[in-house]
C-alpha cells in the first residue's frame, strides 16, 4: 500500500468515527468519507438503460437515461436538487460521459434545461446546467423558461404537455445568429417521464436553427401513464 493511500485510509477512519457520516442514497454509514457522501455500493448499484431505451418524439433525434429514476439513484438526484448536494452532479455527469456516447457522439454543445427565474432563485442553482457543465461539451444556455408551470408530478402525458406548451423560448441574445444554428444539440435535464419537457425544449431549438436535438438525462421514469 503507498503512503498516499494509507493517508487517505487513515483520514477515512477518523472521519468515519468522528462524523458519523451516512450516504445520502442508502442511510449506511460511510466507510471512505472523503469520497463524497454516497458509498461505492450505490454507485455500482445504478444499473445502465441500453441506448435508445426512449424515444420521446419526433422533435429528438435520440434519447438516454443513465438508469432508471428508481433506488439509490433516485435518491442521490433527490440530493443534488433538494438537499443543495451539487458536488454529486460531477460524478452524475461523469456516468452519463461513459453510458451514454450513443448521445454524445458527434454532439457540438449542451443546452441545459432551464429553471423558472424565481424557481432558479429559491433553489440557488439548476441542477440541469450542473450536469452539462460536466459532459465535455461547450455549454450554451439558449433558453430561458417564460412561464411558471406547476408539477409535472401526477400529471398523465397529455397533461404534461399541456402544461409546459408556451413554457419556454430562446434566450435574449445580442446575435441575431445563435449559438446552437446549424449544430448538433444535446439537451441536459435530470429526469424525464414522459418526455413533455424535452419536447417542448427541442422544438424551441430546431425553431432556432439546431440541426439535429438530441437529449440525455440521469435518471428515466418508467411509468404506466399515457
Amino acid at each position: 500500500m503507498g503512503k498516499t493511500q494509507a493517508l487517505r485510509d487513515g483520514l477515512d477512519a477518523v472521519l468515519a468515527v468522528a462524523l458519523g457520516a451516512s450516504c445520502a442514497a442508502c442511510g449506511e454509514l460511510l466507510e471512505h468519507p472523503s469520497h463524497g457522501p454516497v458509498c461505492g455500493v450505490c454507485w455500482r448499484s445504478i444499473a445502465a438503460l441500453p441506448p435508445a431505451t426512449f424515444q420521446v418524439s419526433a422533435a429528438l433525434d435520440r434519447a438516454q437515461a443513465i438508469g432508471l429514476h428508481d433506488g439509490p439513484l433516485r435518491s442521490v438526484i433527490h440530493s443534488i436538487k433538494y438537499d443543495g448536494r451539487r458536488s454529486l452532479a460531477t460524478r452524475i455527469a461523469a456516468i452519463m460521459r461513459e453510458r451514454c456516447q450513443w448521445v454524445l457522439d458527434g454532439a457540438d454543445i449542451a443546452v441545459p434545461v432551464p429553471l423558472h427565474a424565481s424557481r432558479r432563485r429559491e433553489r440557488g442553482f439548476n441542477q440541469a446546467l450542473d450536469l452539462a457543465r460536466g459532459l465535455g461539451l461547450p455549454v450554451s444556455r439558449s433558453l430561458r423558461r417564460v412561464r411558471m408551470t406547476e408539477s409535472q408530478t401526477g400529471l398523465s402525458g397529455p397533461d404534461r404537455r399541456r402544461n409546459v406548451r408556451g413554457a419556454f423560448a430562446p434566450s435574449r441574445l445580442r446575435s441575431r445568429r445563435t449559438p446552437v444554428h446549424g449544430r448538433v444539440v444535446v439537451l441536459v435535464d435530470d429526469v424525464s417521464t414522459t418526455g413533455a419537457t424535452l419536447e417542448a425544449c427541442a422544438g424551441v431549438l430546431r425553431a432556432i436553427g439546431a440541426a439535429e436535438v438530441r437529449a440525455i438525462t440521469a435518471a428515466r421514469v418508467v411509468s404506466s401513464q399515457p
